[in-house]
This record gives C-alpha cells, structure tokens and sequence, in this order.
C-alpha cells in the first residue's frame, strides 16, 4: 500500500522540522511552516505501526476547506496548499494547550462520566445525563499539549492560569475563538446532516503577536460527529450513535484488547482491515464537504510531495 509514513526531507531554506502523532512541521527562512498531513493512525496517543492510504490527503483537505469556510470569523495560519498533503502557512509560536470544546457528552467526558466524575477540567457536568445528551451548553475541556508521544492530559482553565501557560488575556481569547469556530462548525455540520458533538482547536501567535488558527480544524481526527437522521431515536431506545469520526477505530482497538495502556499489544492489522479503515475515511470526507473525494496519485507520494514543496518554495 502506498502511503507516507515517515518523511525525512531537507527543503531550502529550511531552519528546523518537528514531527507530531500524524504531521511533520517544517520551518522554512524563520517565516513559513511547511505541514505535511502523513497516513500515519494515531489512537489512546499511540501510532499505529501501519498507514491508512489517503488518509493524510483527506485529512489536509477538510482541515483547508474549513480554515476557509471559518476566515471571516478567526483568523488562521494557512497562506496556500501546494500538495494534496501539504498546507503552508505562517510560522507561529503555538499555544501549550489544546482548547477541547464539547456539545455532547460522548468519548472522553462519557467515559469520565461512567466513572463517576462529575468535574471535567474544572467544569461541572450536570446530573442525569446518558452517553450522548447534549449538554445545556457546550463546555471547553482544554488539555496539554503532549510533546515527543506522551498523553494529553486534562487541565482546568484556572491551573493554565496558575500555571502562566497561557495569559489570562489571551486566554479569554482563546475561549472566544473555540466558542465561536464551534457554533460555525456546527452550522456546516447541519447543512451537511451531522451533528458536531465535540471537538479540539489548536492555537498560535504570529511574530507580530496575532493570535491564530493552527494546525486541523473539524477533521475526523480531531472532531467527533453523529448522524442527524435517526439521532433522537436512538438516544430514546438507548442505542448506539451512527457516528463519524475516529472512534471506530478506537472502538476496535478496545474490543481487541487495546488502549495504549502500558504492557498492551497493538493488536495486528491486516490489509483487509486497513482498506476498511480507509474506505470510512473517505466517507467521511464526503460526508463531512459535501463532496466526491478524488484520489491523489500515490505511486510515488514521497517523491510527489517533496517536488510539490519545493516547486512552491521557489516561487
């Protein structure tokens, strides 16, 4: 299968590169960001040992399209996409927090909630409530933001402050973009027949001190979404929400034994599993744009995007 794992370029130019779960960053001349979306599977913050085929090109593609379906509202990073794979944009400093924003109480703050918590991130959730409500309004749960693979971990709006990892200036800021791109989020997801349960924002100052989207924005990786047909219904019987996002995947690794905790296997993914795998992706795509996804050549796609970028940096 021919997908883009690793990738290990040497660009004009270029100053330094960071490689996350699923992109590599570059730093080009200390003024643009080269990000390349890999097919690498991220999951409990664990990397899957295998790519998924387009899933980088799909999960670029959404992330773009949304960072210019929400321009108007916040400002981002993303200045051109010269690769299926590839987003350029300007280099910031990012913020070490993730700003999770929930509508429903699904994943995460679901399974906190079986446990018996009540306070998610200092925030409280109310009484009463099965897997899947939504909340009366939706909630910012924010998180750290992992270096090097470790886990993400909760943190309260109140111990970013103590801690000063973010001002409480730009953390009112901060908030109000995640409130905003969220009820944007939401509309898109509507028109499309979806419901946008939950999701994250990353964030990051430009040199002039411009407060900015960055990285992924309402892709199935970083964004949870049910169905809008059938969704009342189901919440009623007590049944599962038909749902797109990553969680399937997850899902799977929990029925096989799998949720990165230490001492556990990665459990074997064979080809078949992988072109499923794939094939919701895709359905996913369309699903969440409203539009047919069309398959990037991948004979050669290292080889692809490497000349696509540097074609780009010289003009």
């Amino acid at each position: 299968m021919n997908t883009i794992i690793d990738t290990d370029y040497n660009f004009p130019g270029q100053q330094s590169v960071y490689k996350g779960k699923v992109r590599a960053v570059y730093a080009i001349d200390t003024e643009v960001l080269v990000m390349i979306a890999t097919d690498r599977l991220s999951a409990f913050d664990v990397v899957m040992p295998k790519g998924i085929p387009y899933k980088g090109q799909i999960l670029n593609q959404i992330a773009t399209k949304m960072m210019k379906a929400t321009a108007d509202i916040v400002p981002n990073w993303l200045i051109d996409t010269p690769d299926p794979n590839v987003a350029v944009g300007h280099l910031c400093t990012p913020f070490k927090v993730e700003m999770v924003i929930r509508g429903y109480m699904s994943g995460h703050a679901a399974r906190e909630y079986k446990a018996g918590k009540r306070i998610l991130c200092g925030v409280a959730m109310p009484e009463g409530l099965k897997e899947n409500d939504p909340f009366p309004s939706p909630i910012i749960t924010p998180s750290t933001k992992a270096e090097n693979g470790d886990h993400d971990e909760d943190i309260s709006r109140e111990e970013i402050l103590k801690q000063g990892i973010v001002t409480e200036e730009d953390y009112l800021v901060l908030e109000e973009y995640t409130r905003k791109l969220f009820q944007r989020g939401t509309e898109i997801a509507a028109e499309r027949g979806l419901i946008l349960v939950d999701t994250k924002y990353e964030f990051g100052k430009t040199k002039e001190g411009k407060i900015v989207l960055i990285d992924e924005i309402h892709t199935p990786d970083s964004s949870r979404y049910f169905y809008t047909e059938g969704y009342k219904e189901r919440q009623q019987n007590g049944e599962s929400q038909k749902q797109l996002s990553k969680e399937f995947v997850r899902q799977w690794l929990i029925s096989n034994g799998f949720q990165g905790k230490e001492g556990q296997q990665i459990p074997e993914m064979t080809d078949e599993y992988i072109t499923s795998v794939s094939e919701r992706y895709i359905e996913l795509y369309e699903n969440i744009t409203g539009e047919s996804f069309h398959k990037a050549d991948v004979s050669a796609i290292a080889t692809r995007i490497e000349a696509n970028i540097v074609e780009y940096l010289k003009r």
